[in-house]
């Protein structure tokens, strides 16, 4: 556990890195300037990364003055092979973060030093296991660009300024794992830029306590899981909530998701690599999940979660041949056009291995508006697949105030019930947003592991009400959580006992303000 100076050198590192973050962005968007703060101080990570790996093996040997740093490129390229084939790439050490930050401000022509050292760095993957993981990874780093300034003397002087900031960060030994101050500082970052950027921010990160919450859930009480998978998994924050909660060697087969935005595709390799997630570990594809699904050789999986985008449009039933994509065919129908939230459900669902989980963040009208939505709810629920579903608290994701809920799946059910749980009131105020705080995750991830009922907070009801004549499969919390009644009581006999003294005592003044007019009359 991290000590409270670790948790104070944390802190002020956060404060520093945002503070760069704000001074040298110049009249770049905030949420569009973080790919340069990102790929930055990923180039920072994997240069010392690199460094003190060849550092360790020379040291081993004997040589224990070894400095890799200092070594000349032409005796580096002689472990160019072996070193790229276990790390996945290859740095000179001409190109390291540690040399190209001692005097960046001198160089002249910095912005094309640094274009060609990203180029060569995504270049020495080419041909090998991880050309994948690391094939356009700096694509957003424009260092050409006049939002960066207005002439190259400009820009260049903004690029040092990233430079000797990042470089200027404490960041401690790299491969301390008790304070992961990389991971932390991407983490924090992401906060930052997603509560700033509204609507925007919200679509690629979820809340960390929100993604704790949905681990926790998955996990239950396993100790390991051997995949996880996120099919919209944005920065991929959720994904590597089971390696801060389980250790990432008990995530034994490795961290697999999908993203469509390619900006986001990149952040969410680099958010693997910063908190040490060897690329022979990780395997983050880009695309459209629901169209073009990158990981049929890699499902079924044990473990998923996701918040995939709310509403969002699809080709639904406009293409008649998805009804026969094996994923959605079960159900007999597509979902809406205009609502692909089922879609990535079924999707889930069907890659979801036959004792795994699945936790994902719903929009709350899936649960109950009728049509193709009734017909796939219908599928899940008489088929016993539904588990839980949760109803969270609002105004807990940035750019969302409404509150959505969570549908957790199961295939392997030990009863033939749904649990409802109203978790709507389980929340603490943190600045203008609402939070899960860690008791209300405990209560919350203990009472649907555990399937516990609780009056007015949690209830199992079955799946054949459910699935009645009046209910229409309608899931939503609401309508099976009895809310507890918080309006003052009133006793009727009491009441009307004080009306009548409240009278009396009245008619009694009454009298007596009679009295003292018909005295003042008579003066």
């Amino acid at each position: 556990m991290a000590t409270q100076d670790s948790k104070n050198q944390r802190d002020e590192l956060h404060k520093a890195i945002w503070n760069i973050a704000e001074k040298e962005r110049n009249a770049v968007d905030s949420w569009d300037f973080k790919a340069y703060i990102f790929c930055f101080l990923f180039y920072r990570f994997i240069s010392e990364d690199l460094a003190e790996y060849i550092d360790k093996g020379e040291h081993e040997t004997g040589n224990k003055t070894f400095s890799y740093v200092d070594l000349n490129d032409e005796d580096a390229e002689m472990a160019r092979e072996d070193v790229t084939k276990e790390k996945g790439f290859f740095v000179l050490p001409s190109q390291l973060f540690q040399n190209v930050a001692k005097n960046p401000e001198k160089d002249d022509k910095l912005n094309i030093t640094v274009k060609n050292i990203f180029s060569d760095i995504e270049r020495s993957s080419v041909g090998t296991a991880s050309e994948d993981d690391f094939k356009g990874l700096f694509d957003d780093v424009d260092v050409t660009s006049t939002k960066l300034g207005a002439n190259l003397a400009e820009r260049n002087a903004r690029l040092a300024g990233i430079i000797t900031g990042i470089r200027d960060l404490d960041f401690g030994n790299i491969r301390d794992a008790d304070i992961d101050l990389f991971g932390d500082a991407y983490e924090y970052l992401m906060n930052m830029y997603a509560s700033n950027a509204g609507k925007s921010g919200g679509e690629y990160f979820t809340p960390q306590e929100v993604a704790e919450l949905l681990a926790r859930i998955v996990i239950g009480h396993r100790t390991y899981v051997n995949k996880v998978y996120d099919p919209a998994c944005g920065s991929g924050s959720l994904l590597l909530r089971f390696a801060k909660i389980l250790g990432q060697e008990n995530v034994r087969q490795g961290f697999f998701g999908q993203e469509k935005n390619p900006t986001t595709y990149n952040l969410a390799r680099i958010n693997m690599f910063l908190h040490h997630i060897n690329f022979d570990r990780f395997d983050i594809a880009q695309g459209d999940t629901l169209i073009n699904p990158k990981h049929w050789d890699d499902q079924p999986f044990d473990a998923i979660v996701s918040n995939p985008p709310y509403s969002t449009h699809w080709k639904g039933d406009s293409d008649p041949t998805l009804i026969n994509d094996p994923r959605f065919s079960p159900a007999g129908v597509l979902a809406p056009k205009g609502y692909a939230d089922l879609a990535f459900t079924m999707h889930m669902f069907s890659w979801l291995s036959t004792d795994g989980t699945a936790a994902i963040v719903e929009f709350p009208g899936v649960l109950y508006r009728g049509g193709a939505e009734e017909k796939i709810r219908e599928y899940l629920v008489h088929g016993n697949y539904v588990s839980a579903v949760i109803q969270l608290p609002a105004n807990l994701f940035f750019g969302v105030t409404i509150a959505t809920c969570i549908l957790v799946l199961s295939k392997s059910k030990s009863d033939d019930k749904v649990l409802f749980v109203d978790a709507s009131e389980q929340f603490g105020h943190v600045g203008n947003k609402n939070k899960l705080m860690p008791e209300n995750i405990d209560k919350i991830a203990s009472t649907v592991v555990e399937r516990t009922e609780e009056q007015y907070f949690s209830k199992l009801v079955s799946i054949d009400e459910i699935g009645n004549s009046v209910n229409h499969y309608n899931l939503s919390v609401g309508i099976w959580v009895e809310k507890k009644d918080t309006t003052e009581k009133v006793d009727i006999v009491e009441l009307n006992q004080k009306i009548k003294k409240i009278v009396k005592r009245e008619n009694e003044l009454r009298k007596q303000i009679d009295g003292i007019v018909a005295g003042l009359k008579e003066e």
